[in-house]
């Protein structure tokens, strides 16, 4: 690696937590403000972090101290890792050579699993019960995600033959409502709404909180956790939601904005880069700050059977229509015109 390249990744990392802070703040704010309340300032986040970084920090005498203490660094390297491998701010990806959608999927998944270990490790009765609140989640979203990237994949690998299956490529990447018909639409659209049904759970955010549960389980994995640790460990639960939120765009809405305008190509970069954050807030906006003023906390068994039958349904019947888009649509639109 190259001192360019690393500074470039470090760079992208500190951006990527700059953002993630914010708009966690924004999300703050937005919910208050739909809720009739006046909400804490946006910049709250970064005011708690740096107040987290100045307390002690607090192992339990239960814990299995390596382990517990382990796990926040790798929630949010991994969490930071993942930025480096999806396109950002309407570039491509610093690593988009060196990996795929499949370890894309991957890098999503470490964080909340390290979330659940280190809840395990802290010897806590509430945050035993988080963890296995959240390792349930997962693995009842997973299938959906799975499908979603599948069905997208597939449908690249047939319509583009010279662009690799489960290719990050940005600019290889056209965006997936240019290249399907009326079934194909439908069936992106049905992708489309069980992604933004995923998002809350990836965030960890209401209707799908419950492994976190402050009146519940207080805090469920993190009650344990104090100083540094709790501070990286908001700053990853941060990271996933703004990090899943560039993830659809990318799946879903991979198109610059000179597709649409012309601007000098001197400040494209910069237009490029706020066309990229109004997508990133649009998907927020639709799938958690208003989901998260509106709806109450479902129970692990309602979240779980939700995935796993109705969502997991809607994105197989998505597929499907892929599929008949691409098989038979063909013969039908040649037929009635």
């Amino acid at each position: 690696m190259t001192p360019i390249f690393i500074v470039n990744a470090f760079g992208l990392m500190l951006l990527a937590i700059l953002i993630a802070l914010i708009l966690n703040g924004v999300e703050r704010k937005v919910v208050a403000r739909m809720q009739s309340r006046i909400g804490p300032p946006i910049l709250q986040p970064i005011i708690d972090i740096k107040k987290l970084l100045m307390k002690e920090n607090i192992v339990p005498e239960t814990a299995v101290k390596w382990v517990f203490n382990t796990m926040p660094f790798v929630a949010i390297s991994t969490a930071l890792v993942f930025f480096l491998y999806v396109p950002f701010a309407g570039q491509n990806a610093l690593l988009k050579n060196q990996g795929d959608l499949i370890l894309v999927l991957y890098l999503l998944v470490i964080p909340p699993l390290a979330l659940a270990i280190g809840g395990f490790a802290s010897g806590s009765n509430f945050a035993s019960i988080g963890a296995q609140r959240e390792l349930v989640l997962m693995l009842s979203y997973e299938f959906v995600l799975a499908t979603i990237v599948f069905s997208l994949s597939w449908l690249y690998s047939v319509t583009t033959p010279n662009m690799p299956v489960f290719s990050v490529d940005l600019e290889a990447r056209p965006s997936p409502w240019l290249i399907v018909g009326p079934f194909g639409t439908v069936g992106i659209l049905l992708l489309l709404i069980t992604s933004l049904a995923v998002m809350p759970a990836k965030a960890g955010k209401l209707p799908h909180d419950m492994s976190e549960a402050k009146t519940e389980i207080a805090d469920g994995a993190l009650a344990e956790y104090s100083g540094l640790n709790l501070a990286l460990l908001y700053i990853t639960q941060a990271l996933r939601t703004f990090g899943f939120a560039t993830f659809i765009v990318f799946l879903f809405f991979p198109c610059n904005i000179e597709q649409f305008f012309g601007f000098d190509p001197f400040f494209l970069p910069i237009f490029n880069f706020f066309f990229f954050l109004a997508k990133v807030f649009a998907v927020m906006f639709c799938s958690v700050f208003i989901v998260s003023a509106v709806t109450a906390r479902f129970r692990i068994d309602q979240a779980s059977a939700f995935y796993i039958f109705t969502i997991f349904t809607i994105s197989l019947f998505g597929l499907l229509l892929l599929i008949l888009d691409f098989f038979i649509g063909g013969q039908l639109y040649a037929l009635f015109g």
